[in-house]
């Protein structure tokens, strides 16, 4: 049994972020989760076509509207998320902007 336990509405910190990130990547992508890692380029590593990346877009909005009231990815920010350390970044500084 794990030691850690999951806090519904605490901040997230950048690793928390990025199991998130990898969950949803995951099960959009439909691939296993220990391949996606932060150096993952979506569209070179992952064939993450734009479709998938907006389905990803809106499964973190949701997630994490829960945690942060207003929290949004801007679709002009999008194109400047080239790998998964990227879009990991952006959250945890939106995160960090809405608390």
């Amino acid at each position: 049994m794990p030691a850690e336990t999951h806090v519904e509405r605490g901040p997230l910190d950048r690793q928390q972020v990025l199991e998130l990130i990898r969950e949803r990547l995951a099960d959009i992508l439909e691939i296993g989760p220990e391949t996606i890692n932060e150096g993952s380029s979506f569209t070179e590593d992952l064939d993450a076509d734009s479709l998938a990346l907006i389905e990803l877009v809106e499964a973190l909005e949701e997630e994490l509207g829960e945690r942060s009231v207003g929290f949004r990815i801007n679709d002009e920010d999008l194109e400047d998320l080239k790998t998964v350390g990227d879009a990991v970044d952006y959250v945890v500084a939106r995160l960090a902007q809405a608390s």
